[in-house]
């Protein structure tokens, strides 16, 4: 059997963000699947799960869960046999954006998650596809099932996550970088600086997706990962 790969969520989301690559992956390999939980940092997070995880493994973190897998990694360097990280920014949240997010914290717990949500992952960081209403029907019905509680302890773990640069600069492990073409939240250019950073980081950018791009191209993402978990870099990153 391969080796164990461990997902983790980003914000907002459960399971169902994965699911194309759970159906996949879980067939042939031990998978595991986390996600922010009750904490509301990092630290704590990593804390609370690192006795949940196999003895090897590779990891594969979308959005806030790239910044937990990051987390992971530095903290259990031995364990990770590879990191692939998806719309993920390595950098904390700039004051002023945290500052204006406050108004949320409070809206959320008011009755105004679903505005909320549309704030934080709008639908324009959706590629403009026919299946963009689809996905964020999704996104909401997750958001919905974790419930205003969840919303504000993920804003904070976003709030007050560190500057990881150092760990990456430091991580020579296989690295894939994922970006979706059309990805409004975290811009290319940031997804270049993530993977230029790290030893071994390649970057492998998906047509036709935004900042959802395993569930907006499944597909193409979940072929990606195969190719990467299997030991080899994407055709892509081989020209």
């Amino acid at each position: 059997m391969s080796e164990p790969v461990v997902f983790i969520t980003g914000f907002m989301a459960d399971a169902r963000c994965f699911m194309p690559q759970l159906a996949r992956f879980g067939a042939d390999r031990q998978v595991v699947v986390l996600g922010p939980g009750l904490a509301d940092t990092i630290e704590k997070i990593v804390s609370a799960v690192t006795r949940h995880l196999p003895q090897s493994f590779a990891v594969v973190g979308h959005g806030l869960g790239g910044n937990i897998a990051i987390e992971v990694l530095r903290r259990c360097p031995k364990a990770v046999t590879r990191i692939a990280l998806i719309s993920t920014d390595p950098l904390p949240e700039p004051p002023e954006l945290a500052a204006q997010q406050e108004a949320l914290l409070v809206a959320a717990k008011t009755g105004h998650l679903e505005a909320c949500m549309a704030q934080m992952l709008p639908a324009t960081a959706i590629h403009d596809a026919p299946w963009r209403d689809e996905v964020m029907e999704l996104v909401h019905d997750m958001a919905t099932t974790l419930g205003p509680e969840q919303f504000q302890r993920h804003l904070r773990v976003m709030q007050r996550r560190l500057d990881q640069q150092k760990t990456l600069r430091k991580a020579n492990v296989p690295t894939l970088i994922l970006a979706g073409e059309s990805d409004t939240l975290i811009p290319l250019r940031r997804a270049e600086f993530l993977a230029a950073m790290m030893p071994q980081g390649c970057l492998e950018v998906i047509p036709e997706a935004g900042h959802l791009p395993q569930l907006e191209q499944p597909e193409a993402v979940t072929k990606v990962l195969e190719t990467f978990l299997a030991g080899r870099l994407p055709t892509l990153l081989l020209r």
